[in-house]
């Protein structure tokens, strides 16, 4: 049995799941981001004991079919942008397509409609908070990010950053770094 859950982008997010079905006696478990499989079924009192614990940690089980699939996609684009060591060489919509096995239209249409944003957007948002990151790590300049973000060109990582954050990234570091400065000083 497959239960979904929103929001686990994360590690730590598997932990906490991990962690309360424990709790609840159930074992024989697999957790990845966005889904937990387990042996067997569990009981209506677990399922909902389940998602009342989980709420308090910011996550949300799932029952939904649409909103399963979006957080499916979702989990997909962030494995990928931030867990990956390398994106696809194809385009994401037949990555996603593939890996979901659904038909990116139909995928898209539903993702849009739940979410309100189109999966684009998503992978645009999701792209410019890795380059952060990366830009935060200050282990790699502008020119080794845009590549390995698979962007065409510095120029157009500069265009979507500032479009997205209001800043260039070069001014993002900056005032990051003297923000962390000044709390450093204090």
């Amino acid at each position: 049995m497959k239960l979904y859950v929103k929001y686990m982008v994360s590690p730590r997010c598997k932990l906490i799941v991990m962690r309360e079905l424990r709790r609840l006696g159930i074992r024989g478990v697999v957790v990845d981001l966005g889904v937990a499989e387990i042996v067997g079924d569990i009981t209506d009192d677990q399922r909902s004991r389940l998602g009342n614990n989980l709420l308090t940690s910011g996550l949300e089980l799932l029952k939904d079919p649409k909103s399963i699939l979006v957080e499916r996609i979702k989990n997909v684009i962030t494995e990928l942008i931030h867990y990956s060591k390398e994106l696809p060489l194809r385009n994401y919509s037949d990555y996603i397509s593939e890996k979901l096995q659904y038909d990116y239209t139909y995928l898209s249409n539903v993702f849009s409609a739940v979410n309100g944003v189109t999966i684009q957007q998503f992978i645009i948002l999701n792209k410019v908070e890795r380059v952060k990151e990366l830009l935060l790590y200050d282990e790699l300049n502008l020119t080794e990010i845009s590549y390995q973000m698979h962007y065409s060109s510095v120029a157009h990582l500069s265009s979507q950053f500032k479009k997205v954050t209001g800043l260039t990234p070069s001014y993002f570091k900056k005032v990051t770094h003297t923000r962390q400065q000044n709390l450093e000083n204090l």
